[in-house]
């Protein structure tokens, strides 16, 4: 069987795994600042809520309810010259990650919003602003003016750890029914989804946990009631859940998280290519000379990749239902290290920040040469790319 990955990453890729990181709260009673720091390592997760090794589905809800929210945002649907702006609103789901009042939920939750409101629960509304927000990671933060005695931090796990067949379970918001918990089990990892943005969100966990509309924002917890994911889609054909919910995980949310609430924003690197992923069976089939690696399919236009002469493919080719081209240069080594895969080399692209230097040993018409790549800012949005 042909396994070939292919990839229209722009390469602005989003993801990385990236240290694990935790989200502290140094505070007195009545507020705090956030900490983000480095962990050595997070409790591996159990497979399951009754085995022993984790809390049961009514303990996780009882202690974890209060720091899920439904946030609530108000946009201006039309303006008519006869009635003036016409609101509507929408709602998401969120969670507190510290005492200092910040709230971890989607982009999509609250883009466009011209005001914001969390409800913790019946009418107990607070009014929001965002801290900052990224629409390739689909990841935004708001903050509340509240107690912190009054605010339930979630914990965050480590998503590394999450493994196919993990029990989980999602609380949220469906329908605006507040704080609904389903459960389910992580279905698949290494998933791919598309960002508000248009370019890609790699190392999603897929769940069949039921998630419907209303739970967006709102966390995926393990049997060991840490927050593993952050719910952001469903796959449908019908609007309604059947079962394929995507998770972002955590430990891309928490790097996300900790630039935004120092900055209030995320910058991405960008290399600027689209690829597809060699192994055996692609090298063998198509005579390449290397059997392992990333194959150059395209380069955009202006990008980084072109300013430093990277090479796309020029043949068209079909094999079982995947398009990709051939004739462009492979890539071998980036900064020294070996690459077996796309997204292995969309790993270090995301961990680096514009205006670093990537080395990459490339093979071109069977000779290695090594180029030097300094990588852009990615666009706004994919139909700006370069």
């Amino acid at each position: 069987m042909l396994l070939l990955r292919i990839g229209p990453l722009l390469i602005a890729v989003v993801l990385g795994a990236g240290a694990a990181l935790a989200v502290d709260s140094a505070v007195g009673d009545e507020g705090g600042t956030t900490v983000i720091r480095e962990v050595a390592q997070a409790s591996e997760s159990p497979a399951s809520f009754e085995s022993g090794e984790g809390r049961s589905i009514g303990d996780i809800y009882a202690r974890s309810a209060r720091g899920v929210v439904q946030v609530i945002a108000t946009q201006v649907s039309s303006d008519s010259p006869f009635f003036g702006p016409q609101e509507t609103t929408a709602s998401g789901s969120g969670f507190v990650i510290d005492k200092a009042g910040h709230i971890v939920t989607n982009y999509h939750v609250i883009e466009g919003a011209r005001e914001l409101q969390v409800n913790f629960s019946g009418d107990d509304r607070m009014d929001a602003k965002v801290i900052g927000s990224d629409p390739s990671t689909d990841i935004a933060v708001l903050q509340i003016d509240a107690q912190a005695r009054a605010l339930t931090p979630l914990p965050l796990g480590d998503s590394e750890t999450v493994r196919v067949g993990d029990a989980v379970i999602a609380i949220g918001n469906p329908f605006s029914l507040e704080r609904t918990v389903t459960a389910g089990i992580v279905s698949a990892l290494q998933r791919r989804i598309t960002a508000p943005d248009g370019f890609a969100i790699d190392e999603v966990i897929q769940t069949d946990a039921a998630i419907n509309r209303g739970n967006s924002g709102g966390p995926l917890m393990n049997a060991n009631g840490e927050v593993v994911g952050v719910n952001a889609q469903i796959e449908t054909e019908t609007g309604g859940n059947v079962g394929i919910g995507f998770a972002i995980p955590i430990n891309t949310v928490k790097e996300v998280v900790s630039q935004l609430i120092e900055g209030g924003k995320v910058e991405h690197a960008y290399l600027g290519i689209e690829m597809a992923t060699i192994d055996d069976t692609v090298a063998e089939t198509f005579n390449l000379p290397v059997d392992h690696g990333v194959l150059v399919m395209r380069v955009h236009d202006g990008s980084p990749a072109e300013r430093a002469g990277l090479k796309g493919g020029t043949t068209p080719a079909v094999v079982e239902g995947e398009s990709y081209l051939l004739g462009g240069d492979v890539i071998t080594k980036a900064d020294g290290d070996e690459i077996e895969s796309a997204d292995e080399l969309g790993d270090i692209v995301a961990s680096k920040k514009p205006g670093d230097e990537l080395e990459l040993e490339i093979n071109r018409k069977n000779e290695t040469q090594t180029i030097t790549i300094t990588l852009g800012r990615r666009p706004s949005d994919v139909g700006e790319a370069p």
